[in-house]
């Protein structure tokens, strides 16, 4: 059975500690929801790239693990930097596309009010819902047992995603009607790499407009329509296999 995966606070990987404690919520979760008893074996990791492999050598109350760490390994941060720019879907299709683009291993989200967004984030509501996308790609990392878990940004203006497109290394905006295929797009070997995302309206032709200015013309995935809570794991996945980090 694979090792189950525990978040805990940056920091408590340096130094190579050869016993960790993990308590909290995470430790909660081990000790009372997956029923954790020692020798088992469980990895903790900082989700900035460094894991421990351990053993658990023992169990305290209700929230408390002692691991015994006989390996430390760290996970690179790619040359590649996948960021999806994901317009605000309704419902929990949110949630649905941030955990389906972590698992498959996208490195960034970024949340962004659309014109034609039926979705509104504001206020006590906008950081509950920015709460939840960040909460599902921490359990979405963990579960898919990664060492680097992806950033969710604050949510973006159209103006703030036109000027990441514009920093970006290489950028597109998903569209149906795109001239060129993003699977021949030209890629560089290394660098930011960002992708828009439109809402379940469509990207509105002056978005368009703006981020094909800022340097991120429309490209087409495939010969079907995708919903906006999937299309963006599609091009990850697509990505991820044409910059080489799935071989």
């Amino acid at each position: 059975m694979t090792a189950p995966v525990f978040l805990v606070e940056p920091g408590a990987l340096e130094g190579a500690p050869s016993r960790l404690i993990l308590d909290g919520p995470e430790g909660r979760h081990a000790v009372s929801v997956r029923r954790l008893t020692p020798g088992e074996r469980v990895v903790l990791t900082d989700g900035a790239g460094r894991g421990a492999h351990g053993t658990v050598a023992a169990v305290e109350g209700k929230d408390l693990l002692h691991v015994d760490v006989d390996e430390l390994r760290t996970e690179p941060a790619p040359a590649a930097r996948i960021t999806v720019v994901q317009a605000l879907p309704k419902g929990d299709r949110g949630e649905l596309a941030v955990e389906t683009m972590t698992e498959a291993g996208v490195d960034a989200v970024v949340p962004w009010a659309a014109s034609r967004c039926v979705t509104q984030w504001r206020g006590e509501r906008g950081a509950k819902s920015l709460a939840k996308w960040r909460s599902t790609a921490r359990e979405a990392a963990k579960q898919s047992r990664r060492l680097r878990f992806p950033d969710v940004s604050d949510l973006m203006t159209t103006r703030q995603v036109a000027d990441l497109l514009g920093a970006a290394d290489f950028a597109g905006v998903l569209h149906e009607e795109g001239a060129a295929p993003l699977a021949a797009a030209a890629l560089p070997e290394r660098g930011s790499l960002v992708l828009v995302v439109g809402p379940e309206g469509g990207v509105s032709p002056e978005e368009i407009a703006l981020f094909e200015e800022a340097g991120a013309p429309p490209f087409r995935l495939g010969p079907t329509v995708l919903r906006t809570s999937t299309a963006g794991v599609a091009a990850t996945a697509l990505l991820l296999t044409r910059t080489g980090r799935w071989s």
